[in-house]
């Protein structure tokens, strides 16, 4: 359980340090850029991937899929925070789930028991209760926690799938995506510097490797979660979904004082009900 409520720590801090980016003069794709050099630092040093098994035969057009969206919707994830706030990006986060159990359901033709049915229904239905706009919100940007719902839902499946190629450790595919995305991030970070004369900063660095940092962390427990609730992987599934909502919901209000309606606070209720249906679903 520690491994557990460590990664949920780690999850929620990743966007507690991108909000308070906002209060400095900082670069979001130099700091997405600088947070994959430390990833892949601390992801060579923990796993010790060999990449001498990588060869032609990997699937490598899974590898550049989610190399370049992951810091696309990274970048997409700072602006939802930064316009929408912390509780709204959390929640949109999790609900991405739905996006792969929709791909096994119309894609895969897995079938569907009423219970999943159920916290389908539920789940969209709070979907339109978060991102509700308040009227006294002028900048309401739905669309950035909507790229962060959908992207990372096809990360989700993306990873799935190199999670069925067994020809080589996880870990190894990780640290291949992780360099596909630095390569990526770095390409934009050098095109900025050349064509719109943006600086390099200490600050963006510093809070690049805090991010990689947490960011790591992230993984790192949320699997050894996994491995030590092998047998009952929806606790950990359930357990990571809801407690970020519920601590992302906790910091946004009372440390960042963000404003929610009673619909939007319905509709966060009605994600840890949709998420509790998808857990039972799987045992039936």
């Amino acid at each position: 359980m520690l491994f557990l409520i460590l990664s949920i720590l780690c999850s929620v801090i990743v966007g507690v340090i991108f909000k308070i980016t906002r209060k400095f003069d900082t670069n979001p794709i130099q700091i997405v850029a600088f947070n994959y050099v430390t990833a892949l630092a601390l992801c060579y040093f923990t796993f010790s991937p060999n990449l001498n098994e990588v060869d032609a035969k990997a699937p490598w057009n899974i590898y550049i899929a989610i190399g370049i969206l992951l810091p696309v919707v990274f970048l997409f994830l700072i602006a939802s925070i930064k316009h929408m706030g912390i509780v709204k990006t959390d929640a949109a986060q999790r609900l991405s789930l739905f996006i792969p159990i929709l791909a096994a359901w119309f894609i895969f033709k897995e079938e569907f028991n009423s219970y999943k049915v159920i916290g389908l229904v539920i789940g969209f239905l709070a979907l339109l209760f978060i991102l509700r706009k308040q009227s006294e919100n002028a900048e309401n940007k739905w669309i950035y926690p909507a790229v962060v719902l959908i992207g990372f839902g096809i990360i989700d499946i993306l990873f799935k799938q190199i999670a069925l190629y067994t020809t080589l450790p996880y870990p190894t595919s990780l640290f291949v995506v992780f360099t596909i995305s630095l390569l990526i991030a770095i390409g934009i970070v050098v095109f900025g510097m050349v064509a719109k004369k943006e600086k390099l900063s200490l600050r963006n660095i510093l809070f690049g490797g805090v991010v990689g940092l947490f960011n790591f962390g992230n993984i790192l427990f949320y699997l050894k979660a996994h491995k030590a609730f092998s047998e009952n992987p929806s606790t950990v599934f359930a357990g990571m979904n809801m407690g970020v909502i519920i601590l992302g919901s906790l910091v946004g209000l009372l440390f960042f004082k963000e404003k929610l309606s009673k619909i939007n606070f319905i509709g966060i209720f009605l994600a840890l009900i949709a998420i509790i249906f998808i857990v039972i679903s799987q045992f039936k």
